[in-house]
């Protein structure tokens, strides 16, 4: 049986940036606290862990005087930079330069929607790190929607930004986005002040080709992602729309021997928080359970 690693998948700039920052505090210092999982893989936090690498959350972060904090790619929200002030952490700061602008992008609109008494709209996972990081800049009075169906929950008498968060998917929002329009005028506010902002990575989206034809060309499909990875969830959903035996997995003992019966071709790919290193693991894998 052939087995192939798709070389587009792996870490996005984001991940690979904080990634080394923290591989080089820990070099330097030893320890470093991570203010969440450094990515939404458990085998890649895993790894860091061993080097001294430790994970906290805000309650944590609360009792921490005079200690080195990693922001990890996903960003904070404006309250946790204020909390290591008061607590003197020192911050090392590897959110994305992608999460950064669109926080900036996302004050600015909320700013402008709160002189106008409108309202800022963030297509994204209700909970994820970077969604919070973002309401945080609308003093969390930003409107969430996870679903197209969740659309009732704006207010079409209003002026509105919407956004979406950088993991989503392009033609999703882009629905949401003709949604919307349509549900103003519907209303009967054909010339309502509603502006929306592509604000999805490319460095996700641009997979959506490449991925579909690495499915195609594949009899059996192993993607390799963290559970909590809002990307890995949409870039699975691509694999699955091509090649129904397409198999969502966090790590090498997730593998079933009878996926492969009749198999010629298995192709290995993952998220953007997925580590190369797992991939190649995986594949090593797979080989090992085929030949018995």
């Amino acid at each position: 049986m052939e087995i192939t690693i798709d070389q587009n998948s792996g870490f996005c700039f984001g991940v690979v940036h904080a990634i080394e920052a923290v591989e080089k505090s820990l070099h330097n210092q030893g320890q470093l606290y991570c203010l969440g999982d450094i990515v939404h893989n458990s085998e890649e936090v895993s790894r860091l862990k061993k080097m001294g690498m430790k994970v906290i959350d805000k309650e944590t972060m609360k009792t921490l005087y005079n200690q080195n904090i990693l922001i990890r790619a996903h960003g904070e929200p404006p309250s946790t930079y204020q909390l290591a002030k008061e607590n003197n952490l020192s911050i090392i700061d590897a959110t994305c330069t992608v999460v950064l602008k669109l926080q900036k992008s996302v004050r600015k609109g909320f700013l402008e929607m709160k002189q106008k008494n409108g309202q800022v709209i963030l297509f994204g996972k209700k909970g994820h790190a970077e969604v919070i990081g973002l309401t945080g800049q609308t003093e969390n009075t930003a409107i969430v929607i996870s679903e197209l169906e969740e659309i009732d929950v704006v207010d079409f008498s209003k002026p509105s930004r919407l956004y979406a968060q950088t993991t989503q998917s392009l033609s999703t929002f882009k629905s949401l986005v003709e949604l919307i329009k349509q549900k103003y005028i519907e209303q009967g506010y054909e010339d309502a002040d509603f502006i929306w902002y592509d604000t999805v990575c490319r460095q996700v989206s641009n997979r959506e080709y490449s991925l579909k034809q690495f499915a195609y060309e594949h009899d059996v499909i192993i993607f390799v992602s963290g559970e909590k990875s809002s990307n890995g969830l949409v870039l699975f959903q691509i694999c699955q729309s091509v090649n129904k035996h397409s198999h969502m997995i966090s790590s090498a003992n997730d593998l079933q021997k009878e996926w492969f019966i009749n198999c010629r071709k298995t192709g290995v790919c993952g998220a953007t928080s997925t580590p190369m290193w797992l991939m190649n693991n995986i594949a090593e894998k797979i080989k090992i359970i085929t030949l018995h």
